[in-house]
């Protein structure tokens, strides 16, 4: 496989570190989606960064000019909802932003501070001591938690900064507790339902991020072609280290989303 990604027709691409870092696009990142929609194929934009609802990252996207839609949006809030779906969870205390507590209400979850039946842990950038104390304490008292996604990092143009990964760390530390589970990539289902959906073959689409640890491991999972940028966290290095066989390791190494369909 190279990089000009014949017999793709589709390509699943992460957002911070893939397509922008910060504020600012990675440079040919818009070149790239032009010579995806010239080309026919399908892209959708993924993110385990559940900080942001779906209405603000279309917000973003449009004010860096990537056109998207609705449907073209799909996070590790979507894939947490229907795993509390499925196990029947109504009443959460969310440690979470103000766009993830719209997303959960407007899917019918009650948030409740006093007597919940689960702790959500988001990626908070609006966390208070007060939060995470609450969470704490109902941890102590034998209520499960949820997390959003694993990231332990969120990259930006001045480094890494602490993610949902290092609250878990964080919680486990203060508690004692591990989540019961953990949404979002490397888990299969962030995409095989789109490729369903769309009655795609997955061998004929394309995961495209920056991480091995949740990108190139959610693309092995879901039977489709792996490609690492290096314009965010993971480096040659790291994929040098990586065992024989082991699942993050990717289908192909690029510089950037600038590289592909050319």
């Amino acid at each position: 496989m190279d990089s000009t990604l014949e017999n793709i027709d589709a390509v699943f691409l992460d957002l911070d570190g893939t397509m922008y870092l910060g504020s600012h696009l990675i440079d040919g990142a818009l070149e790239f989606l032009n010579r995806c929609e010239s080309r026919g194929i399908r892209r959708f934009f993924l993110s385990n960064n559940s900080s942001r609802s779906v209405e603000q990252y279309l917000h973003k996207l449009s004010g860096l000019g990537i056109p998207a839609t609705v449907d073209d949006v799909l996070l590790s809030t979507h894939d947490l909802i229907s795993w509390l779906h499925a196990f029947d969870y109504d009443r959460v205390y969310l440690v979470g932003t103000e766009g993830m507590r719209h997303m959960l209400e407007n899917a019918g979850l009650t948030m409740d501070a006093e007597n919940p039946e689960i702790v959500v842990l988001g990626y908070d950038t609006e966390i208070t001591y007060e939060k995470i104390s609450t969470a704490s304490i109902h941890l102590h008292n034998g209520i499960p938690m949820v997390v959003s996604h694993p990231d332990v990092v969120c990259p930006s143009p001045d480094g890494g900064l602490p993610d949902t990964g290092a609250y878990m760390a964080m919680f486990e530390a203060t508690t004692g507790v591990k989540p019961i589970h953990v949404c979002g990539k490397p888990e299969p289902g962030m995409i095989e339902h789109k490729i369903k959906e769309l009655g795609l073959e997955p061998a004929r689409c394309a995961m495209v991020g920056d991480r091995l640890y949740t990108d190139m491991a959610m693309a092995t999972r879901a039977g489709v072609k792996g490609i690492l940028v290096l314009s965010g966290e993971a480096t040659v290095e790291d994929v040098d280290s990586l065992p024989d066989g082991a699942e993050q390791r990717p289908s192909l190494i690029v510089q950037s989303v600038d590289e592909l369909f050319r």
